[in-house]
């Protein structure tokens, strides 16, 4: 599979909970939905739709209605507000983002030993972050 067609893939589960939260539709009406999107750029085979819908029914991140289509249940909705919107792969949970920061941390730390000036650039933004992460901290212990 190439790189791009799997970019798009990765990109169909947010998408299609994104298109559930504004209505139901059923596996037919979501393909054709971002065939339109992508203004025909794109149209997913019902190979990638079908399996991908009966995963997140599975999850339970969707329901199936009696009329055959899928609605979003409120464990989607919660994964479709953490990825902040359809497009991002940003993290979903609080867990995943302080994983991320934890991992932007270890970066700045190699770029200080190894970019020492590049880093004291942005000391006081830094700084700025660091104070407010504290302070974040105290109000939730206090």
């Amino acid at each position: 599979m190439s790189e791009m067609r799997a970019g798009r893939r990765g990109l169909l589960r947010p998408w299609v909970l994104s298109m559930l939260d504004k209505e139901p539709k059923n596996g037919a009406e979501v393909i054709n939905e971002v065939g339109k999107a992508s203004f025909g750029l794109w149209r997913p085979s019902p190979g990638s739709v079908y399996p991908m819908l009966e995963n997140m029914l599975q999850n339970g991140l969707i329901r199936k209605r009696d009329d055959g289509k899928y609605e979003i249940t409120q464990m989607g909705r919660e994964e479709t507000y953490w990825s902040f919107g359809p497009w991002s792969n940003r993290p979903r949970s609080v867990d995943d983002i302080l994983n991320e920061v934890g991992a932007y941390v270890s970066y700045f730390e190699d770029l200080a030993k190894s970019e020492k000036p590049k880093m004291e650039t942005y000391s006081s933004r830094i700084k700025v972050l660091t104070d407010r992460l504290s302070k974040l901290l105290d109000t939730s212990q206090g």
